[in-house]
């Protein structure tokens, strides 16, 4: 080892969690009451209620298809529980022999070929689950390398306290993490505009310098071809009214939470992502879904800086949130679990602050929960490009 561990479960593929979750899946909208009932009724689960995958066209509909078979690849996920309905486009069956790969524990309930439907679905789906977790949540974590953990970086709700303080110390955590040997997930594209040429310039080859610069400038053009003026349309107003005057300001201080570290590659939205140090992902703004691709990407730990005040979680990943914005910090200090307004105040420098954001990432490594674990915030939700039809 490095000199650094956590605790962490070893899955049959290799792949390392920090958490231990069954995870029950609905395969479209018209499962996910099932499934939510079906998770209530067994300790340990949770529950993803997928708002799509039916009445989509491509490439959504892959979108959607890969979101939900890597979300439930993370290695935070012990087993799964698939519930469909049995009409729609993305079938039970096909997600199975995806997740299958992963030596992982699977089961499936589809209502419409229940006698009985839903009332009888949800009977069999707990009958499943409450036998897996007899497996599965008898696992106990054991000591691993930090090198195991994929961070996820993300910023909402920013103010000028955002790029000034909360994100470069979260950028000093995430060189931490690359020089321990593990994987840095930077996402948020359009927050990339006007700062792609600093992360090219970072890339590792001309190829991934490139395709940064190319998918950034694909974002202004696609808003361009609905006749929105993306760059004129940000900073959003909580941003303006937190202190940050143009889509440039916004953008070097959204960039600077991944760290400094040279980029690896870029990966597309809910990818998986296969190597280690600083990687991108081409994600919306809109932090859930940015969340929702990281975690899906294999993301383990989630940082979350926000100024203004954002108290979203995730369903699987353990989200920190980080301000740095003294008045959020005090009014919403039962959502924050790190007060970087220290900086902002002089009291700290960013490294003392880093040090103290890197022990919390350790301790919630090792089982800590956050506070958006312990108030139960599970927000989910895909990104998508194109009307449903």
């Amino acid at each position: 080892m490095n000199g650094q561990s956590i605790l962490g479960y070893v899955r049959p593929d290799g792949k390392v969690g920090i958490r231990n979750h069954l995870l029950v899946m609905s395969t479209v909208i018209c499962s996910s009451f099932v499934a939510r009932r079906i998770a209530d009724q067994v300790q340990g689960a949770v529950a993803i209620e997928n708002p799509f995958g039916c009445g989509q066209l491509e490439p959504d509909l892959e979108i959607t298809r890969r979101t939900l078979v890597n979300t439930a690849k993370n290695p935070n996920v012990g087993g799964v529980l698939v519930v469909g309905l049995g009409c729609e486009q993305i079938q039970a069956d096909d997600l199975v022999r995806e997740i299958e790969k992963t030596g992982k524990p699977v089961e499936k309930v589809v209502i419409q070929e229940e006698d009985g439907g839903t009332p009888a679905a949800i009977e069999k789906g707990v009958r499943l689950l409450r036998k897996m977790a007899e497996e599965v949540l008898s696992q106990r974590p054991e000591e691993v390398d930090m090198s195991n953990l994929m961070l996820g970086v993300e910023c909402g709700g920013s103010d000028a306290t955002s790029g000034l303080a909360s994100n470069p110390v979260v950028g000093y955590v995430a060189d931490r993490v690359v020089d321990l040997g593990g994987t840095v997930i930077l996402s948020e594209t359009p927050e990339m505009i006007g700062a792609e040429d600093i992360l090219a310039n970072r890339a590792v080859s001309r190829e991934v310098g490139e395709r940064i610069v190319r998918t950034v400038r694909r974002w202004v053009e696609l808003a361009a071809s609905y006749n929105v003026d993306l760059v004129g349309t940000q900073p959003a107003p909580g941003n303006i009214a937190g202190g940050i005057s143009t889509i440039e300001e916004k953008s070097l201080g959204a960039i600077i939470k991944g760290g400094s570290r040279p980029v690896q590659g870029m990966v597309d939205y809910a990818e998986e992502v296969r190597g280690k140090g600083l990687w991108l992902m081409d994600t919306p703004g809109y932090d859930i879904m940015s969340v929702v691709g990281m975690a899906a990407g294999g993301a383990t730990l989630v940082i979350f800086t926000t100024g203004r005040g954002t108290p979203t979680g995730n369903p699987i990943a353990p989200v920190i949130k980080v301000t740095a914005n003294p008045q959020t910090a005090r009014k919403m200090r039962e959502n924050i679990d790190f007060d970087a307004s220290t900086v902002i105040l002089g009291q700290e420098t960013i490294e003392q602050a880093g040090e103290r954001l890197f022990k919390l990432v350790m301790d919630v490594a090792r089982g800590k929960p956050t506070r958006a674990e312990l108030l139960g915030f599970r927000e989910f939700m895909i990104h998508k490009i194109i009307p449903s039809f």
